[in-house]
């Protein structure tokens, strides 16, 4: 199977926000949230943020970005720079990190590789090399437990060949796209770092590199536009939901240019029959449409697309088109995601907005103690449950459970899709 090759997109943190380094300095700031989401939406592979801080308040701050950027983007986090023992290194996985990267110029790092990939597993832990002197410890770095190694320092025709009988997979610098197809011959090469400040084409890059010959991660569909069924203008219609919350948003249609598009690009791209000509969704509103998935029906006739909204779908305002109701019966919602959300919100909503009487309040205002009483006794009532033939009492006692345990996620600021999130992750 041929390698896949990746685009990494790299930047700084310090301060709560994203720093471009320049020939050692960090001169320009940026929303660091925002940055990595449209790194990540725009197709980078994988995002590498270095902890630039300098204070242990900083650190935590850091932190503190890294697990808001891992709860909002799908795009896997590479971390490090500032670890100085392995509770570090747990805080960045535990934040949401992929992998963390140790210095190979710090001996304190070098002497927790095998202690960190021991307790975390070796695919967790990289080395990180700052110059070409450190390439002649590589073996040392993969015989302790290092997975990967990233050569953050430029390197020349000379060191080819060194680089390229190293056993680990490297992850290499470069500054922009022309450098991809030189890196990439070398075999053991799988990643390119990209400064987040590149202004190329994530997109449009793995497209040349794929031209080239190289496996990279782009949208291929599985069916050729010869085998839709399309209606009498030539047209397959399009079914738009978010992909998180599954809500129906838009429906619009693509003609075999806009469709092409769509897979090139990874953004959402329609034909507009009231101007007969290609609309990139979001070109004018900034309101675009990336794609996470597109599937087809059964018969063939009708496109299911799972995107990313930016904004709101409609041209009203409204986030999804579909926001009058003609008829409505009342039902009970059973999904069990939403179910759990809408649950959750009403005790986030107590806490903000307290309400006499409320068992809720009584909790949060007895404190965490109190909340962790509680859901070590309701566990002990399911286990007592678990005893009984009748299935109906587990039924109770878990969701008496489950009530206490979204208390206990409201206290500490955990959230339903943070913990969705790890359970797929493993």
């Amino acid at each position: 199977m041929t390698e896949v090759k990746h685009l990494i997109c790299s930047l700084g943190c310090r301060d709560g926000k994203a720093v471009c380094q320049a020939d050692g300095g960090a001169e320009e700031s940026a929303d660091i949230r925002e940055l990595c989401r449209h790194c990540g939406d725009s197709g980078a592979d994988q995002l590498l943020i270095y902890d630039c801080s300098q204070t242990d308040e900083d650190h935590e701050r850091t932190i503190g970005c890294i697990k808001e950027i891992a709860r909002e983007v799908d795009t896997p986090i590479i971390t490090g720079g500032r670890v100085k023992r392995l509770e570090d290194v747990k805080k960045y996985l535990y934040a949401g990190a992929e992998a963390v990267f140790l210095e190979a110029g710090s001996e304190e790092n070098v002497d927790l590789i095998q202690e960190a990939s021991s307790r975390f597993g070796t695919e967790k832990i990289y080395m990180n090399l700052t110059e070409a002197a450190q390439l002649k410890r590589a073996a040392e770095f993969a015989q302790l437990g290092a997975s990967k190694m990233i050569l953050s320092f430029p390197f020349d025709s000379e060191l080819l060949s060194e680089i390229s009988r190293m056993e680990l997979p490297l992850l290499l610098s470069g500054a922009d796209e022309s450098r991809a197809a030189e890196s990439f011959r070398i075999p053991n090469v799988e990643g390119l770092l990209l400064p987040a400040g590149w202004d190329g084409n994530w997109m449009a890059c793995k497209q040349a590199l794929k031209e080239q010959g190289f496996a990279v991660e782009t949208f291929e569909s599985t069916l050729d536009w010869n085998q839709f069924r399309l209606n009498s203008d030539g047209l397959i219609p399009v079914i738009v939901q978010d992909y998180k919350t599954s809500e129906v948003l838009m429906m619009a249609y693509m003609n075999q240019e806009a469709f092409r598009k769509t897979l090139e690009t990874g953004t959402m791209t329609y034909f507009s029959r009231s101007r007969q000509s290609l609309w990139l969704k979001g070109e004018t509103s900034g309101h675009f449409q990336y794609v996470k998935s597109l599937s087809i029906d059964c018969d063939q006739d009708t496109i299911l697309a799972k995107v990313h909204q930016i904004g709101a779908a409609c041209h009203t305002g409204n986030r999804s088109c579909f926001f009058t109701t003609l008829a409505e019966k009342e039902y009970k919602e059973t999904n069990p995601l939403k179910v759990f959300e809408e649950v959750y919100d009403i005790i986030k909503d107590r806490k903000k907005h307290p309400k006499e009487g409320s068992y809720t309040n009584y909790l949060f205002d007895k404190g965490i103690d109190k909340i962790l009483k509680k859901c070590g006794e309701e566990a002990t009532e399911i286990i007592i449950a678990a005893k009984n033939p009748d299935p109906e009492e587990i039924k109770y006692e878990i969701s008496d459970f489950l009530y206490h345990v979204m208390v206990l996620m409201v206290e500490k600021g955990v959230t339903w899709e943070e913990i969705t999130r790890e359970l797929a992750n493993r």
